[in-house]
């Protein structure tokens, strides 16, 4: 199927990008897609991933696309 909007249509909006930015202060961030379901329950996403930077895992919270 292919889906073809009608002039003055809108698409849904989906998942949205958001930025994990690293605890370590470094500044090394990772970008990934934040669901709607999470985005509307106003949830700040929180993950232990791995900075380069300091080699090792931290933890990385949740910031605002530039």
């Amino acid at each position: 199927m292919i889906n073809v909007l009608k002039m003055g249509e809108k698409k849904k909006a989906g998942a949205m990008l958001v930025r994990l930015v690293s605890a370590a202060g470094t500044g090394f961030f990772y970008v990934v897609k934040k669901t709607k379901r999470l985005h509307s329950n106003n949830i700040k996403l929180e993950f232990r991933k791995y900075d380069p930077r300091v080699n090792r895992h931290v933890l990385f919270t949740e910031a605002k696309m530039k």
